[in-house]
């Protein structure tokens, strides 16, 4: 965005040298602005290519390359890797109190990620996406990191180590893709799927019982069980090794549905009918809701009951990308100076056409498989219109000042 410089005319209360000051660029003040916008467009747009490649038959070169796990690739290691990029950079700051990359430096590293994007979509640049992208990620790892070892937070290397694991999870699907590594590329893409989904529990264990409790306009104390956590974490690390690296898809399976039970019974705790009048609440409880019943359709899957795909897109579609749009919106809302407890009324619609898509690509798949080609072009076209309106809804509060500003 292009701000008009300063006038000669010096203004009441200003110094001269203030008023010939350009105008700083807000995108590039903190993390969250330029990722969650780049993020939303992306989303749009990258569920557009795929359409156009899975409904028209009219795909660029460098994603006829890769087929559909072009489409897994950049929802994960494109969409998925910018929010977290501006969700942790974000938080880092807040956590330890020091700062995170602004300025020219976060310029660089959402140039960084922007042009893998675009790379990964030119046949002739397909050596210059990873070599792009393995950059943003060390990148990344090390602006996340540099504070948090600063002050000796240690309670935050978890979240590293999943941000260290994508990286390599990226590195492997490209080792993959020049047949360096057998399967590396599908085995990249459901390792990161996971991966996501560990850093989201983690994350949501935090922040969903914290903004119940401040955000529902009435005193509250929800439970939560240091138990139930030890349990939570020991099964998903279980399950995560034989899911992926090994064929004990039935022993998986068991611990998917023990998982399932587990994050039940986490949520009903989290639960109080007060909620249902708060958007940017509802819609978390609802994300974890639905990884919830991914895990259950996982556990499905192992005994031949459900397609396996259904599960991962539930964990993609409903777990990452609804608590994804609900997180961007409540950060841009709340860390531009707007009030978080009443957001645009949009962002009911952006989540009614999210869970539409969900419902489309998932759900009805179950009962309707002959219409299974149908669901999925609906699907699409529900995505692209939820993160579409959600980039125009986020585009003002993301390119301009604070309101609050001085």
């Amino acid at each position: 965005m292009v701000h008009s410089m300063a006038t000669s005319n010096v203004q009441p209360g200003k110094t001269p040298a203030a008023a010939a000051a350009p105008a700083r660029a807000p995108l590039w003040d903190m993390g969250f602005r330029p990722f969650f916008l780049g993020a939303a467009i992306y989303s749009a747009i990258a569920m557009g290519i795929w359409f156009g490649a899975y409904a028209l038959g009219v795909t660029p070169p460098g994603v006829a390359r890769y087929g559909s796990l072009w489409h897994a690739h950049e929802m994960i290691f494109g969409y998925s890797a910018a929010v977290i990029a501006g969700f942790l950079l974000t938080a880092a700051r807040n956590w330890t109190g020091l700062p995170t990359l602004e300025r020219g430096p976060l310029a660089l590293l959402f140039a960084l990620w922007l042009g893998a994007r675009i790379a990964f979509c030119v046949e002739s640049l397909s050596l210059v996406a990873p070599a792009l992208d393995a950059t943003f990620n060390l990148m990344l790892i090390y602006a996340v990191a540099r504070p948090i070892i600063k002050v000796r937070q240690w309670r935050q290397l978890g979240i590293l180590t999943k941000l260290v694991l994508l990286g390599v999870g990226n590195v492997l699907f490209f080792l993959g893709a020049w047949n360096i590594v057998d399967n590396g590329m599908r085995l990249a893409v459901v390792a990161a799927v996971y991966v996501i989904i560990g850093l989201v529990l983690t994350m949501a264990r935090r922040l969903i019982p914290f903004f119940t409790e401040r955000g529902v306009g009435q005193a509250l104390t929800l439970r939560n069980s240091s138990a139930l956590d030890g349990l939570c974490l020991a099964a998903f690390l279980a399950f995560f090794i034989l899911e992926v690296f090994t064929q004990q898809q039935r022993v998986a399976g068991w611990l998917a549905a023990l998982l399932c039970a587990l994050h039940a019974l986490r949520l009903t705790m989290w639960y109080t009918p007060a909620i249902l009048a708060r958007p940017l609440l509802w819609s978390l409880h609802l994300s974890y809701g639905l990884m919830v019943l991914a895990f259950a359709l996982q556990a499905a899957a192992a005994f031949g009951w459900a397609p396996a795909t259904l599960a991962l897109h539930m964990f993609a579609l409903g777990g990452i990308g609804l608590i994804t749009i609900s997180m961007m919106v409540r950060v841009s809302i709340g860390h531009t100076g707007r009030d978080v407890h009443a957001p645009p009324a949009q962002v009911k619609v952006v989540l009614a056409l999210t869970l539409a898509s969900v419902v489309a690509r998932v759900l009805l798949p179950l009962v309707l498989p002959t219409q299974y080609f149908a669901l999925v072009v609906a699907a699409q076209l529900l995505w692209i219109a939820s993160f579409a309106l959600l980039a125009w809804l986020l585009a003002p509060m993301l390119l301009t000042p604070r309101p609050d500003a001085a």
